[in-house]
């Protein structure tokens, strides 16, 4: 089976690109995540058009997340266990359901902004929650992976340049231990194989040519227990998608697993 995790950066703008790459990539479980868009506006009829389930999570803002399955998409849940709150609101960061012999967890994890920003304290605590929450699952019977966009470099070989990064989020070592406590909980990194570079980025920003230069971050992650793992026999950056007039500033991970 093949699953994948991608942070398509406003669903409603880019209905269009997904359903041509569902069309195309064969997946058949898609973790979303900033959907940008309520949850009562995601657009389940054309997502079901294309063969696929849909549990969301959004509330309009910059949040939102989503489950696409053709598989099944069963026990889903919203949220995790005493998730932090930003400000009044628990915003929509995760979504959680098993579908056929996985479960899957699609994160968007907070940005933190900076470290100076009520935002980075928030991610940290979000982080440990999540930490937590993913033990229980990680230990199950089933494939388990928490997919998504962490907004984390897991080393420094996850950036283009280090050195343009040392005064801001994504690379702290708060952040990178907040990870590694996830990690903790029973889940490792599966990391995707190079293709065109060197260094399978998942995300590049939209302004200074950074995609065209290729100076991105791998910042999209599956983080999975070892029933997963042992499963995975490819995974890949599908870069192609990030290609074109009105990409989302990422491009999805792919893994395919033997089940």
């Amino acid at each position: 089976m093949r699953v994948a995790t991608w942070n398509i950066n406003s669903l409603k703008a880019r209905l269009d690109r997904l359903l041509a790459w569902l069309a195309g990539a064969d997946c058949d479980v898609v973790c979303l995540q900033e959907l940008k868009c309520a949850t009562d506006d995601v657009p389940v009829e054309a997502i079901a058009e294309a063969g696929y389930a849909t549990a969301a999570w959004g509330t309009g803002r910059w949040n939102g997340v989503a489950i696409l399955s053709r598989i099944g998409l069963d026990d889903v849940r919203r949220g995790i266990a005493d998730q932090p709150a930003f400000g009044d609101a628990v915003e929509a960061r995760a979504i959680t359901a098993t579908c056929g012999p996985v479960r899957v967890q699609s994160l968007y994890i907070p940005n933190g902004r900076d470290v100076a920003d009520a935002h980075f304290p928030y991610k940290l605590a979000f982080l440990k929650a999540l930490a937590a929450d993913a033990a229980t699952d990680a230990a199950g019977a089933l494939p388990f992976a928490a997919m998504g966009d962490y907004n984390i470099c897991p080393t420094d070989d996850d950036i283009w340049d280090v050195e343009a990064w040392t005064a801001t989020t994504h690379i702290t070592p708060q952040e990178r231990a907040a990870l590694a406590g996830v990690g903790a909980a029973g889940l490792a990194d599966v990391h995707p194989r190079a293709l065109k570079y060197d260094q399978p980025f998942t995300f590049w920003d939209y302004r200074n040519l950074d995609f065209p230069k290729n100076r991105g971050l791998r910042i999209d992650l599956a983080l999975a227990n070892p029933a997963f793992a042992a499963a995975v026999t490819d995974a890949y950056v599908d870069r192609n998608e990030r290609k074109g007039k009105g990409a989302s500033d990422h491009a999805p991970l792919v893994i395919d697993l033997d089940l």
